[in-house]
């Protein structure tokens, strides 16, 4: 806006202000104003759309615009003037600043200070070892100090050793440094907002390994492929002891009674009835008719911890190796996976993997020949023989299982720490990574929610938490989705809340404030800050 545009401005925003008074007047009223050029913008023949727009606005009205100079338009322009205080009477006797005295609103005392003077002043003896400059904190008024130098806004939660630096220019005690410590570990906002850079809480606790093919397996589902063949989604069955797969091509996800068709179709058929099932919380492995249908074919359910798919890393790792296989075999037409998806299972199937075996080499006790004249390798006198050979190849690839995962777990327990000692009772952080929360964007909500307490511990990996009906998610989790919950005196508990009081034979809680409303239907809702609940 230039000085033009302003001014006029200045005339379209007081018609406006008192358009209630002004507009629809008989009789015409006058504007003075002190820029001369603005007595011909009603009869101006070339104006910018701004100026057009307000020209339309001020059609409305009867008035006439006049010039008047500023020397004559005195009690407007007093009113368009800054205000300024005489220097003279905010001068402080002794101060000397460097801006302006106008511009100092005071010296800064921060009342803590005060309270820290007032506490020591001849009546608490001041310890040896006082830095110079520093004031003796008496143990009183610690927690205090503390609140300060971590909660404040000049602070805003630091770690430890800012906290210590920032209490450390002013004041000091002899278990300053523990007293940090403890504060900064017990403090709730951090535990609910910081995430932990410390190594993974739980050693690797790996499954026992089988000791025949297909007594063990794990089950899993692939989903959001293109359509193939009216086919979406691929159940993924690997044995945990030859590590052989079936991969079988489905329309949909589908549900308990089916999946239990489906097994029965691909596994149970072709390889007798396992002894135990692993496989994730989908809501198929979870169903009643399912865990049913496993009990009464005497198979044991093996359920994955909350938001821990590493339990059933087996066929995850699996799932990940299909799908690349897929995206190389089907770059250049996706929707013709299914077509490759016979091929891919025997590709994995026949190759060997880490232990120097062929998954399906271990399973049958030959490695199926390509050519004809690798036929006599694979061929056995009869069938004594023949059971011979797959029992001297499971003892073989079980003990090279066992050196594997030994190394395996080295390998993955470097990059992990022991677990605490959780018991019974002891109370915990969650982490909300996978957890459903409400409250907008996920960048600014807490990264771990509580404290719940333990209700059981299942192995050292894994404990039941005693959560509320509202989280709506299984109460089982592994260690690494938890941290304790760390108290400390110097950090107390919040009070709490009031108890309501009966009126009426119902409960009446005290409003602190009425913070929004909105309409919902006939009725409104408000938003209410109750007393003592935060």
């Amino acid at each position: 806006y230039d000085i033009g545009n302003r001014e006029l401005l200045a005339v379209k925003l007081a018609l406006d202000e008192w358009h209630h008074w002004l507009e629809g007047a008989r009789q015409p009223f006058l504007v003075w104003t002190d820029h001369k050029n603005l007595e011909y913008i009603r009869t101006a023949k070339r104006l910018n759309p701004r100026q057009a727009r307000w020209a339309l606005f001020f059609d409305r009205f009867n008035f006439t615009l006049s010039y008047r100079p500023g020397s004559k338009n005195i009690k407007p322009d007093a009113l368009s003037r800054q205000y300024q205080q005489d220097c003279r009477s905010t001068e402080v006797p002794g101060t000397t600043t460097i801006v302006p005295p106008v511009l100092v609103l005071g010296a800064n005392r921060w009342a803590l200070e005060r309270r820290v003077k007032s506490a020591v002043s001849g009546t608490v003896p001041i310890p040896d070892g006082c830095p110079p400059n520093c004031l003796f904190v008496p143990s009183s008024l610690c927690p205090t100090v503390l609140k300060w130098g971590h909660s404040s806004r000049l602070a805003c939660h630091p770690g430890m050793t800012r906290t210590a630096f920032l209490v450390a220019q002013r004041f000091w005690w002899p278990t300053m440094s523990s007293d940090i410590r403890a504060f900064v570990s017990s403090c709730p906002v951090c535990a609910s907002a910081k995430v932990p850079r410390t190594p993974a809480a739980g050693l690797l606790q790996p499954l026992p390994i089988p000791s025949r093919p297909w007594s063990h397996i794990a089950m899993d589902f692939i989903t959001g492929l293109p359509r193939s063949r009216g086919n979406t989604v691929i159940l993924t069955i690997v044995d945990r002891f030859s590590k052989l797969v079936h991969a079988v091509p489905l329309q949909k996800l589908p549900s308990a009674k089916q999946l239990a068709e489906i097994v029965a179709r691909h596994v149970f058929r072709l390889h007798g009835l396992p002894e135990n099932i692993t496989s994730d919380r989908g809501p198929q492995f979870v169903a009643a008719f399912w865990r049913e249908f496993c009990k009464l074919l005497g198979i044991t359910v093996s359920l994955s911890s909350g938001f821990h798919p590493q339990t059933n890393g087996q066929v995850e790792r699996f799932n990940q190796d299909l799908e690349t296989t897929l995206r190389a075999m089907c770059s250049k037409n996706p929707p013709t996976w299914s077509s490759q998806l016979p091929w891919a299972e025997y590709s994995h199937n026949s190759l060997v993997n880490s232990t120097g075996f062929s998954p399906f080499q271990t399973a049958y006790g030959y490695q199926p020949p390509l050519f004809p004249r690798q036929e006599g390798s694979a061929s056995v006198s009869g069938p004594a023989a023949f059971v011979r050979c797959c029992r001297r190849t499971w003892v073989d690839y079980r003990s090279r299982l066992v050196q594997n995962q030994e190394r395996f777990t080295a390998v993955a327990n470097r990059r992990r720490s022991a677990a605490p000692d959780y018991k019974v009772g002891d109370k915990v952080w969650l982490a909300s990574t996978d957890v459903p929360l409400k409250g907008g964007s996920r960048k600014l909500l807490p990264r771990y929610i509580g404290p719940f307490s333990v209700s059981r511990v299942i192995n050292p990996v894994a404990v039941r938490l005693d959560l509320p009906r509202s989280l709506r998610i299984h109460p089982v989790f592994h260690v690494s989705k938890l941290k304790p919950f760390v108290t400390s005196p110097l950090h107390p508990p919040p009070a709490a809340p009031p108890a309501p009081r009966l009126v009426d034979g119902g409960p009446v809680f005290k409003v602190n404030k009425l913070l929004a409303s909105r309409r919902v239907g006939r009725g409104i809702q408000y938003l209410v800050d109750w007393e003592g609940y935060g």
